[in-house]
């Protein structure tokens, strides 16, 4: 119970972070939107960590809740980290396009 509360003391703190950076407009509703959804699917998971190990055991896994929770979490930030390669790629396509095209403007 005590680190379930360390850990709600915790998400509370990101998300008041989170409403900060809003305030500030450092970061767009969309962004807001997203890391909120997160945060508290992130606390309602502390929450129901009990019931999480029941769900987990009924569906015939032998882990318990917290490994679950770990496993899905790495997952998530492979699965971030992949969008952020591809979007850095493309972001790298484009300005060497943009380069390009100013580099044949300047010749002319």
């Amino acid at each position: 119970m005590f680190q379930q509360i360390i850990a709600l003391v915790i998400i509370l703190f990101f998300i008041s972070k989170l409403i900060q950076q809003k305030k500030r407009q450092a970061i767009s509703q969309n962004e807001l939107t997203l890391w909120l959804i997160f945060w508290l699917v992130a606390a309602l998971a502390v929450i129901l960590i009990k019931q999480l190990d029941t769900w987990l055991i009924f569906l015939g896994f032998s882990g318990s809740g917290i490994n679950f929770l770990i496993y899905l979490s790495v997952l998530v930030l492979f699965y971030l980290l992949l969008r952020l390669r591809l979007r850095l790629a493309k972001l790298d396509a484009n300005l060497t396009e943009l380069v390009r095209q100013i580099t044949l403007n300047n010749k002319k």
